[in-house]
């Protein structure tokens, strides 16, 4: 039997350990079995633990949630329907959960389900290296439960899963499954390739809502452009939308937006915004629709055509930097950002950087309240002025509060506008 108490006691931190400890103890005067599952027992077997705890009861997990949070600092939050509550203490947390068995009344549907063993719960995991759990009775901490071979998969570095109509249950897990593999550097069991090759089309079943939530998880792994591309060779990323793809264009525009974004981590919507870039009106109208895109997501998406359309204007041979603001100064910031990586043309994607690291930041001194004191009164002439400074001052032509001043005079006594 397979201990790993001691790793526990190595790597929680003596807050938690005491915690889990006290749990572990409760349940058993309840006469009931806990156990830490999931995730957090595939990371400490890798060495790698985190402190957001699994915990699952067979028995009442709400009256154990609330007999631990009683005297305890730290916020309880119960969940009664479902039979879940979270308890937070500082950096660390535990989800604890009564013991279920999950049955889908159809492929790709949400799950019905009831009370069950541990063993019905690891059963209702994603693969086997996430179903494995852990006691926490006190005469058992730290024995490994493992119905599914799930340490062997890990030894192995293999993503398997349970039984041959995981993926038709449950769709997304094939985006689950492609980051499990490209995250920890493993590779996808034979067999399970192939259900998951098999079942990729059944993605059509799965709300847009959920199919975006995974490829936004994609989109914030470390080297996304890994995952999308083992994506596009199973046949997954098409199923998004046919006509995406992963290819060395991709990968190396991904590439080239973290370096341009160092320290920092480029943003989801950049990543999502150059994936979707190759992508015509219509594509486009179709893939911020099926996937549910809101906000500045699908602003970002959707401004793609117009600004292709624009781009040409910015490989005039001469142009003044006032004249790049105009071009640009209507469209999103991330389709910006997307097309200084996407553009081939070296002069375009000069004066696309230009726009992003100077131009937008340039206003006049001078505002509104300003020109009023100054004699300009509210309407179209002062937009003008206004507008005419800050063109001014993109191009260099004045760059003090006190030209500023004598420009406004000027255009005063000529009665411009």
């Amino acid at each position: 039997m397979v201990n790993i108490g001691n790793k526990i006691e190595v790597y929680f931190p003596g807050k938690l350990l005491t915690l889990v400890k006290a749990a572990g103890e409760m349940a058993v005067a309840k006469g009931q079995k806990l156990y830490m599952v999931g995730g957090a027992v595939r990371d400490l077997l890798m060495g790698s633990p985190n402190l957001d705890l699994d915990l699952v009861m067979e028995g009442d997990a709400m009256a154990l949630a609330r007999q631990l949070a009683k005297g305890r600092e730290g916020k309880l939050v119960t969940h009664p329907r479902f039979g879940t509550a979270t308890f937070s203490q500082g950096e660390f947390r535990l989800d604890i959960v009564t013991a279920r068995s999950e049955t889908y009344s159809e492929p790709g549907a949400l799950p019905t389900v009831k009370p069950g063993t541990i063993k019905d719960d690891l059963f209702r995991r994603d693969f086997s290296i996430n179903a494995m759990a852990v006691s926490l009775e006190p005469t058992k901490f730290g024995e490994l439960v493992d119905p599914y071979g799930g340490k062997s998969d890990l030894d192995r570095h293999l993503i398997r899963v349970l039984h041959p109509r995981s993926f038709k249950d449950d769709p997304t897990r094939i985006w689950r499954a492609i980051r499990y593999e490209q995250r920890l550097g493993f590779r996808m069991e034979f067999d399970s390739e192939v259900l998951l090759r098999r079942d990729a089309a059944m993605m059509w079943r799965v709300s847009g809502d959920r199919l975006r939530h995974e490829l936004e998880r994609v989109l914030e792994e470390k080297y996304p452009e890994k995952c999308l591309y083992r994506a596009d060779r199973v046949g997954a990323l098409q199923q998004l939308m046919p006509s995406l793809k992963a290819d060395s264009w991709l990968l190396g525009r991904f590439s080239q937006a973290r370096l341009a974004s160092l320290p920092a981590k480029p943003e989801v919507i950049l990543y999502l915004t150059l994936l979707a870039w190759r992508m015509d009106e219509e594509e486009l109208k179709i893939f911020v629709e099926r996937l549910n895109f809101g906000g500045e997501e699908a602003r970002a998406m959707r401004d793609i055509p117009s600004l292709k359309q624009a781009l040409p204007e910015l490989a005039a041979p001469e142009m003044k930097p006032s004249a790049i603001y105009r071009v640009l100064e209507r469209h999103r910031l991330h389709s910006i950002q997307a097309a200084a990586l996407a553009m081939e043309s070296t002069l375009v994607r000069q004066r696309l950087e230009l726009y992003l690291t100077k131009l937008r930041f340039i206003s006049p001194e001078l505002n509104g309240d300003d020109l009023g004191k100054m004699g300009v009164a509210q309407g179209r002439r002062l937009g003008w002025m206004l507008r005419a400074l800050k063109e001014a001052k993109l191009d260099g032509t004045v760059k003090t509060r006190r030209r500023e001043r004598e420009l406004v005079r000027k255009w005063l006594a000529e009665g411009k506008r």
